[in-house]
């Protein structure tokens, strides 16, 4: 094998390895459904571990670095929030996991050992997808963690902006501070009726299409309501607390925008490699557009703040 097939042999084992002990770490504090289901999917899991071993003839019995703090975040985050953050863990697996398995099929189906590489793919792709899905699909809508994060990472990139801006334009910290946290509720309440309106589109969308088909077929599948009011309420209370992240700096004595900015840089690090890896996103690639954002915002705002300072004498 070339180094290039190295790499990639290592990288399927050590994800392999990852979700194998990920499963065994949730079975011991899992119960019910949520437990027999990681049970389940336990086998399955070191019988691909053991395959990619093979295929690769690679032997990586412990977790790098990366991997060990991944780990820990999403055991951390299936604590937190119980049954629904797990089924969204495992939906995620799944997501990426089929990402990445059609990539390596796309580069093995014309070798050699593309048949090997076909069976362990429909088991990987086929069986432990559907052992997953069937679960997630009977379990509390995962779509409310989505929202909760969502909420913070807009939360957290707008008030930053406003932050810096008005600590440019404002000599008082205490006008950062008023004019910040009056920033964080209207953009709560801007969010809320925003996810509002488009839960309750959703649902009228989703009820007229189930008429046409009760219509045509004469059958028309009972579909949960999305409850519009608690999405509405996740996304904004989930805002406020990412506004927090760049006002709370300001509120225990900073006096410029830096440690907000740094503060807001970390946390938007960490939103974003959750959000990627529960979206099926490139983790780098989410961190970099929202790290972008985060300075685009900044130099924005500072300079309307400047310009709010020196063009029209704003100076509070």
């Amino acid at each position: 094998m070339n180094s290039s097939q190295d790499a990639l042999g290592k990288s399927l084992v050590l994800d392999e390895l990852a979700d194998l002990t990920l499963y065994r770490r949730l079975a011991v504090f899992s119960q019910g459904d949520t437990g027999a289901l990681l049970k389940s999917l336990i086998p399955i899991e070191e019988r691909h571990y053991r395959f990619w071993q093979r295929f690769f003839q690679i032997d990586v019995p412990v977790l790098d670095p990366f991997r060990q703090v991944k780990l820990w975040l999403l055991l951390a985050f299936c604590r937190v929030f119980g049954e629904a953050g797990t089924s969204l863990v495992l939906e995620a697996i799944e997501i990426n996991g089929v990402k990445k398995y059609l990539s390596v099929w796309e580069r093995f189906k014309d070798d050699p050992l593309g048949g090997a590489v076909r069976e362990i793919l429909e088991d990987e792709l086929g069986h432990e997808d559907e052992i997953v899905s069937d679960a997630i699909r009977r379990r509390v809508h995962p779509e409310r963690i989505r929202d909760i994060f969502l909420g913070l990472n807009d939360g957290l990139v707008e008030v930053l902006g406003a932050v810096s801006g008005f600590f440019i334009a404002f000599k008082s910290v205490s006008s950062v501070l008023v004019a910040s946290f009056t920033v964080a509720v209207a953009g709560a309440f801007s969010m809320a009726a925003g996810a509002y309106v488009a839960t309750g589109s959703e649902d009228e969308a989703a009820d007229i299409e189930r008429r046409k088909r009760r219509f045509l077929d004469g059958i028309g599948a009972s579909v949960e309501s999305s409850r519009p009011l608690v999405s509405a309420a996740i996304v904004g209370i989930s805002y406020i607390f990412g506004s927090l992240v760049p006002i709370l700096p300001v509120f225990f004595g900073a006096e410029d925008f830096v440690l907000s900015a740094i503060v807001s840089a970390f946390v938007v690090v960490l939103v974003s490699t959750l959000l990627a890896f529960l979206s099926g996103m490139d983790v780098r690639r989410r961190i970099a557009i929202n790290l972008v954002i985060v300075a685009l915002a900044v130099a924005v705002t500072a300079a309307i703040g400047h310009a709010a300072k020196f063009l029209f004498g704003i100076e509070v």
